[in-house]
């Protein structure tokens, strides 16, 4: 009896200490250099807009809500969040091998042509990307968060620096949260945001290795539940196949990817690991079981994420074509 009332204390204090971190993170909104009001005179129809064409296109294409989210997530992990992820030249981060299975450009391109419209020479790339996010998320039945606007656009983008730095689903904890320091991330921002696996797919070949030979064992990974290994095993057969990151609620923006962590059932193995890792466990056994509490701290780990600005050096700009960089000229 005592020990089952002092795992009720913890999971209560622990639950206590989200709801605190998820306070604290809401009150550092009014910190951030960034400010919500940037565009209020210079381009008030901007958040209309965004929402408009947003709710257009995954109207057609459920898909592209989690592709949007990722997009920005790959834009603000190399050099900050500066629309770098969208120049499209060779040896252009987009053309990383890390970005292959990237898409929805075609939605920020036709979202900056209207917002060029209305507010020529105005509204950064950046900032659409990182609005275009949020209410991606929003679609898909995730929070609304106020977004900070005033982000340049960079001008410098290579594939080098993304295959280098952008995880890519199979790194310790340690290195992830290594990485997510070095961005000013934290590790409840780790667990939160890894939360985005909640809806999206990924390619089997990302996860292949954990069916068939972990670790050069010639044997599937221990910790995946043995019936979701079977249905791994029918699924990706081939590389190129695509498989749902969580099984159970693949539409849904929700808990459930929290759930299945806990039953072996995390599909990338950076994702499983934040339930064996003493320093995420706990916090992915209390999100499993707080939907309101998820929620708050997403959007306000997901403004943390798009104020990296480590793209500072370069100046930046406002591009005129997301995919090009203005000419001398401009």
């Amino acid at each position: 009896m005592k020990s089952f009332s002092s795992s009720i204390m913890t999971f209560v204090s622990l639950t206590m200490a989200l709801f605190f971190a998820a306070a604290v993170s809401a009150s550092e909104y009014d910190d951030f250099d960034l400010p919500f009001d940037y565009y209020s005179l210079s381009c008030p129809t901007l958040e209309s807009i965004v929402h408009k064409k947003m709710e257009e296109w995954v109207k057609k294409d459920y898909s592209l809500a989690p592709a949007l989210m990722r997009l920005h997530f790959h834009d603000c992990f190399v050099r900050g969040c500066d629309g770098s992820i969208l120049l499209d030249h060779e040896g252009s981060e987009r053309s990383a091998n890390a970005s292959k299975t990237l898409r929805g450009f075609e939605v920020i391109d036709d979202i900056k042509k209207e917002v060029e419209k209305a507010c020529p020479k105005t509204v950064s790339c950046a900032d659409i990307l990182t609005a275009a996010a949020r209410d991606a998320t929003v679609a898909v039945g995730g929070p609304y968060w106020m977004v900070p606007y005033g982000r340049k656009d960079g001008t410098l983008s290579t594939a080098k620096e993304a295959d280098e730095l952008v995880p890519m689903g199979h790194e310790l904890v340690t290195d992830l949260l290594e990485f997510f320091q070095s961005k000013g991330l934290n590790v409840l921002d780790l667990v939160v945001l890894s939360g985005a696996h909640t809806i999206g797919r990924t390619t089997c070949e990302s996860l292949q290795y954990r069916l068939y030979n972990y670790n050069g064992t010639r044997k599937p990974d221990s910790r995946l539940d043995h019936l979701y290994l079977n249905y791994l095993g029918r699924k990706c057969r081939w590389a190129s196949e695509y498989v749902d990151l969580d099984a159970v609620t693949p539409k849904k923006f929700d808990v459930q990817y929290y759930k299945n962590l806990q039953k072996g059932m995390g599909l990338l193995l950076t994702d499983q690991l934040l339930y064996t890792d003493p320093r995420t466990a706990p916090i992915v056994t209390a999100l499993a079981s707080q939907p309101d509490v998820f929620e708050s701290m997403f959007a306000a780990s997901m403004v943390k994420l798009g104020n990296i600005q480590d793209y500072l050096s370069d100046g930046g700009e406002v591009r005129l074509n997301c995919a090009r960089v203005n000419s001398p000229n401009y």
